[in-house]
Order: structure tokens, then sequence, then C-alpha cells
């Protein structure tokens, strides 16, 4: 099976840019697989497609400020640094995302403040480098107060103090995330509650968005895609409410992906494409993704990529926001 096949043109007018001012106003394509049908609707409506009985699947990763901007100790050239994935047990040591990379040569330091320094240590075989970090002080305390929102690169704008709360789950808790799991941004308080009120048990996972999730796919076969490896975790009482819910509707891929590996794992590869044997997800909300991305193989391996593909069509036909901070899709 060809990445090729998992493409549809998107005007770049669509791809929304900022959020809207109420979390829960956007629009909802619900997609019925079976049947191969779909209907507009409207986020707030929701609820309303929830049963007695479901089980509805978050994952509660939060986001932290992983974008770092600085210059190189011996130069005047200003440097990215991009955190994707801490790689030593003292928390120091991260998989980066390193612009312009080429220049940064093992063994140089990037000055990204007075409390924070970034040295190169190595890289990685798909071009991300290993860095190490001297904090003056606790990490994450000194990243709240230098880094900046990961907004993805489709978003062509500084990131802001309101993307601080806007790209990030009302449910966020367990920090790790470099990009917010964006099914979960148009819930609010007022919504899981409605959930819950329509006899819905609300079950947690914790999947930390990487680059497994969002990095684009350098192989045209896709039996031959291998994910880096992202962390995640599904509690013993999550996985017990999967198995007595009469339908479990997973917000989200990474939802999917955590409740689709194995929980005795601590970290998850899994590339779900068609011919995946889904053991939990019955139902599935969704943002809008990229072309030729992970993310829409897995949509269309779920859904079915024939009905997939022409609800998208359907979806640019109508206008609809896309992406992080878009419209999303409803599959059941």
């Amino acid at each position: 099976m060809l990445l090729g096949e998992f493409d549809y043109h998107l005007p770049p007018e669509l791809i929304a840019q900022e959020p809207l001012p109420d979390r829960a106003g956007a629009r909802m394509l619900v997609v019925d697989r079976k049947a191969g049908k779909w209907e507009d609707r409207r986020f707030r409506d929701f609820p309303t497609y929830l049963h007695a009985g479901d089980c509805l699947v978050l994952n509660d990763s939060r986001v932290f400020p992983s974008r770092l901007y600085g210059v190189r100790e011996h130069g005047s050239g200003k440097v990215e640094v991009f955190l994707t994935r801490p790689v030593s047990p003292d928390g120091l040591t991260w998989e980066a995302l390193v612009h312009p990379g080429r220049k940064m040569r093992t063994g140089e330091r990037v000055v990204i403040s007075k409390d924070l320094t970034a040295e190169i240590l190595g890289r990685g075989e798909l071009g991300e480098r290993s860095v190490r970090l001297h904090p003056g002080g606790d990490l994450f305390e000194v990243l709240e107060g230098v880094g900046h929102v990961p907004l993805p690169p489709y978003i062509k704008r500084p990131d802001t103090d309101a993307d601080r709360t806007r790209y990030q789950t009302v449910y966020a808790r367990e920090r790790g995330s470099v990009a917010a799991p964006t099914a979960g941004l148009h819930f609010t308080p007022e919504i899981l509650e409605a959930c819950c009120a329509a006899g819905v048990e609300i079950a947690r996972v914790t999947l930390h968005v990487g680059l497994g999730t969002f990095q684009p796919l350098r192989t045209e076969k896709l039996e031959e895609v291998h994910l880096h490896k992202e962390f995640f975790g599904v509690p013993q009482e999550t996985r017990v409410a999967l198995e007595r819910a009469l339908r479990v509707v997973a917000v989200g891929t990474t939802s999917v992906r955590a409740i689709e590996s194995d929980p005795s794992r601590p970290e998850t590869d899994l590339f779900i494409y068609p011919g995946f044997q889904f053991q939990h997800t019955e139902a599935m909300l969704t943002n809008f993704h990229l072309p030729r991305s992970s993310l829409l193989v897995l949509v269309c391996a779920f859904g079915g990529k024939d009905v997939i593909l022409a609800a998208y069509r359907h979806a640019v036909e109508k206008k609809y926001r896309f992406f992080s901070y878009g419209d999303c899709m409803l599959i059941k």
C-alpha cells in the first residue's frame, strides 16, 4: 500500500491559524463509516451521539513550552532547539530537532537564556539531535519562563500567551507532549458534564505526543514505515473500563494508539494502516489531518479509505477549518 493513496487537495486558506473564541464552537462532520454517509453538525452536539454504557477515552497528556530560541555560544547565529523526547534518567538529555542543524557540530552550545544552555551531543539517523540541557534550576520551571508554545509549522504566526491556554486540553495533567492531542481541544467542562449526564464513563490514557505522531512519513510503502517511539500509559482502571464498556469512543488518534498498543510496554511505535484489526476502538473523534500523514492513514484504517477521503473532499467543499485549531470529525 502506497502513501500517495492518502492524499487530498487542501486550499491553504482553510488551515486554521487561530482557535475559535469558543472552544466548543467548532463544526463537526459526523461520518457513518458502515453506511458511507455523513452529516454536517456542531461539536456541541457531540454528547447527543453518546449512549449510556459508552466509555469516552481521553489523552490527558499536557503540552509544555518545548520550542527554544537562542544563539550559538561562539558566534552570532540564531538557533532553534525543539525538544521532542527525554532520553536520560535525569531528564536533562533530550532528543531534539535543531535548526539550522547542519551548522551545529557536536560539542557546540546554544545559549537560550542566562538560565539555560543546550549542548549538542550527537546526531540521530533521521537528522534529529541529542542535546544536553544545562538549566539554572528546575528544568521545567526554566522552560515555563523561556520556552515557547510548540505551534505546528502550518500556523504561520508567533505563539502568544493565549496559546498557552488554548493549545492545551481542559483535562490535561501529565506533562510531556510537544504537540497537543488536538481532538481534545474542543472540550469544555460543560461538554464533559453533558457526556457524564448521558451515562458515559470517562477513562484516561497518557500518550506524550512527539515525533511518532507528527513527523512526516519518509517512505512511500506503508509496510516499511517505522515511527519514533512515544511514552504512553494505560492505567489498570482504564483497561477495566474498556472491557466493560458497551462501546469505546476514543478522543483523538493518540488515544486510539494508546488503547490499541501493548499496555505492558512504556513506549509505543504502533503504526496503524488499513488492514489493522482494532481491538477496542469503536468510534473516534478526530480533527482533520495533513495529507500523506500517519494520522490520516490511521483514520482511513478505521473509517475506510474511500469513505474518509470522500468525507475530506466534502469538508474542503464546505470550507471546514483544518488541522490543530480547526474543526473535527466524529467517525461512528
